[in-house]
């Protein structure tokens, strides 16, 4: 199988240029005050003007107003929105339409239940992500680096266009991809050495592990 690889919460040059230089086809700017990964929009427009042409921009934000979207907008001109918040269907087709853009809508997973909420914006949002559902203490709703069960998703439409999320790193990619047959997969705190600090290394170990993946013909799943 082929797919997608997205590096996110990227800040600086360096690890950008990992990512780039490793072939990443989506690099992600986060735009929450809360996470450790939080970006300004002088360092957003520098960086995304070393990203243009070589990788998509994904542009993510948490139950973010209009007004930071159209700041995000003009700095930065991301290829895609990714709300990572508890934004409804209504406020993802209604973002779509005013940014012009395609959004990503993140899923919280921990229960077969939970994959019920794929039907509310399928059809809405360009792309769903599934990440692990947040402890109710957090105080952020992603890069936790916690893995939920990836069986889950042998559930969901083949057709549907998902990226997977949620505690992966380059030692256990390829078994995410086994068991999920996931068409694109999105790592942060994976492919750090500290909250927020990201490895060139861990980056490119990341890209090979899902390349080399990606290239293996599915495994049949059992009846």
């Amino acid at each position: 199988m082929t797919g997608l690889v997205k590096i996110c919460g990227l800040r600086t040059a360096e690890t950008l240029d990992a990512a780039l230089d490793a072939q990443a086809d989506c690099v992600g700017f986060v735009f929450f005050p809360a996470s450790p990964r939080h970006i300004d929009f002088e360092t957003a427009r520098a960086l995304s003007a070393r990203v243009r042409g070589r990788a998509q921009i994904v542009a993510l934000t948490v139950d973010a107003d209009d007004a930071l979207h159209e700041a995000i907008i003009e700095a930065v001109r991301p290829d895609m929105l990714q709300l990572h918040g508890c934004e409804t269907p209504e406020r993802v087709a209604s973002l779509r339409k005013t940014v012009g853009r395609p959004v990503m809508k993140a899923l919280p997973i921990e229960t077969a239940g939970d994959l019920d909420a794929i039907a509310d914006y399928a059809g809405i949002a360009d792309w769903v992500l599934f990440d692990a559902r947040a402890p109710k203490d957090a105080t952020r709703p992603g890069g936790l680096g916690q893995p939920f069960d990836w069986t889950l998703l042998q559930a969901v439409d083949p057709s549907l266009r998902f990226m997977l999320s949620g505690g992966l790193h380059p030692e256990n990619v390829t078994q995410a991809l086994t068991v999920t047959r996931a068409p694109a997969v999105d790592v942060s705190s994976g492919v750090e050495s500290a909250p927020g600090v990201k490895d060139p290394d861990k980056i490119h170990a990341f890209i090979k592990a899902a390349r080399e993946a990606m290239q293996q013909p599915p495994v049949p799943r059992s009846a």
